[in-house]
């Protein structure tokens, strides 16, 4: 089997497929509609207007299919872990329904599309299996089961599964779906290109003016003036009171390919216990047959090695299957809202032409998908079956006040941590070749990173959002926020909000 390493720099599966490049915007323009953000749920709103007749104009801070979307697990599905019996204590059965109901309708717009458009990307219908390996597992898997059958759910229980490993319980919803999500999307890039739609790379919205014709301001200075605004970009980069950065708990989570030797299993698995272990079969560039497992979730900006969490992936899959070789591996972050179901809707009450869509909670295929019909139903003033239940002003009483407390006392804990003085500062001569640490540079402390030909770039670690002191990830070489998720690049530029400001650079005096 011999011992395979992870290769050094992370890269994605699903980018590995030549994806085109657009202009930054250079002036200020007008457009009917302002879509922010290129993942999924951008460019689908986008597709979903531009059909009903808008103009719009599709603007994204990097490269687009660049953010979660492109780091995905890319599952079609509306099990996502045992929710129902989370739901039904915070939603009640009706919406917990609904939220089936909803991921259901998700799937069929994604169908109804590559009909539409003859898209070929790897789709397959999966049963979706939750599983678990200890008898605690079993009796939630067994109460889960009780409520599909209540809600309606297609699924059973079975004790059946292709796993190489035995299982106290699983749980199936039969008629789920996969796919390669960049290959689903560029042919809907391709429907706004012929349409004429405007789409901007390199281009960061960092604030807006409200009012009639609300008015995204980027980096750069320059305005785009709309009728509607519609933020998929993530996190919202402008929260207009609505508190979202208190609403949201920023999760990062990680996914390893293999080239096994043995039959890669038909299904999608999701296991019960923590840490979480996410399982499907997938197919490389030239369609050999991939087994791609993910999980290993944390609390963005939380963790001292994020090296760690790759190398116990590979672990618990050698452990399982003789492995070839390990091909790619990735990250991503993902938002959860207080009561797990996304924010869809008006960003807040008195903004009626601007909307959201955060908070996919790692779901983004259905959930994505949903929003692009919520929001153009908002936006042609139709009635949408769903709007109420992902409407971004709810809030339940039963749920969210625990949790919005704790994530709070997190961010709180994070802060007051972030501004005492830490005892692993390193010595700016100690640092090895691409490597970052905090160090001391003139009594103060900053974040440094040394390249692999010696330049060092050093910055304040300050995050620009609200003030939390950032943390070194070593995996992806960045600085990421404990608070709420922003990240930086080495230089100090804005990887992922809700920060718009890069981090201030600090001179290094001590450099040739």
């Amino acid at each position: 089997m011999g011992d395979q390493q992870i290769p050094y720099t992370p890269s994605s599966l699903w980018r590995g497929v030549p994806i085109e490049s657009f202009p930054p915007l250079e002036e200020d323009i007008s457009t009917e509609v302002t879509v922010v953000g290129s993942g999924i749920a951008g460019i689908t709103t986008a597709y979903r207007l531009v059909q009903s007749g808008y103009e719009v104009t599709l603007v994204e801070a990097g490269r687009i299919l660049e953010g979660t979307t492109g780091y995905t697990t890319a599952k079609i599905s509306a099990q996502h872990g045992l929710i129902y019996q989370q739901l039904q204590k915070t939603i009640g059965d009706e919406k917990a329904e609904l939220y089936y109901k909803a991921n259901m309708a998700a799937l069929q717009a994604i169908e109804k599309n590559m009909e539409d458009l003859q898209i070929d990307c790897d789709f397959s219908y999966q049963d979706a299996i939750v599983y678990g390996e200890t008898e605690k597992a079993k009796k939630l898997i067994e109460k889960e089961a009780e409520i599909y059958e209540k809600l309606e759910i297609d699924g059973e229980i079975t004790n059946d599964t292709a796993l190489p490993f035995p299982v106290s319980g699983a749980i199936k919803m039969h008629h789920q779906a996969q796919f390669h999500p960049v290959k689903y999307l560029l042919p809907l890039i391709d429907y706004l290109k012929k349409k004429q739609v405007n789409i901007f790379e390199n281009t960061r919205a960092v604030d807006m003016e409200k009012g009639d014709k609300p008015k995204v301001i980027t980096a750069d200075g320059n305005t785009i003036t709309s009728d509607h605004v519609v933020i998929a970009s993530h996190f919202p980069f402008k929260d207009f009171d609505g508190l979202y950065f208190s609403r949201l708990h920023v999760e990062r989570s990680y996914s390893v390919a293999f080239k096994a030797e043995q039959t890669v299993p038909e299904g999608m698995y999701l296991n019960v216990e923590e840490p979480k272990r996410s399982i499907r079969n997938a197919s490389d560039t030239n369609g050999e047959p991939l087994l791609l497992v993910g999980g290993e979730g944390h609390t963005s900006g939380q963790s001292e090695d994020t090296w760690q969490h790759y190398n116990n992936l590979v672990n618990f899959t050698k452990d399982h299957y003789a492995i070839q070789d390990i091909p790619y591996h990735w990250s991503s972050q993902d938002m959860s809202t207080l009561d797990l179901v996304p924010y869809i809707g008006n960003i807040t009450s008195t903004n009626p032409n601007i909307y959201v869509a955060t908070g996919f909670a790692k779901w983004g295929m259905t959930q994505g998908t949903i929003a692009a019909d919520v929001i153009h139903d908002l936006i042609t003033e139709r009635k949408n079956p769903f709007e109420e239940l992902y409407s971004p002003s709810r809030f339940h009483n039963s749920t969210g006040l625990k949790s919005f407390t704790k994530e709070n006392a997190d961010v709180a804990k994070e802060f007051v941590k972030g501004k005492l003085p830490t005892k692993d500062k390193k010595d700016l001569q100690d640092l090895n070749f691409d490597e970052g640490a905090i160090v001391k540079v003139d009594g103060k402390q900053a974040g440094a990173y040394k390249d692999k030909s010696g330049k060092v770039s050093l910055v304040d670690t300050t995050c620009t959002h609200m003030g939390c002191d950032l943390a070194w990830n070593n995996s992806e070489r960045s600085w990421d926020c404990p608070c709420h998720g922003s990240r930086f690049t080495v230089e100090g530029n804005v990887i992922e909000g809700p920060a718009t400001k890069p981090l201030e650079k600090i001179s290094n005096d001590n450099e040739k």
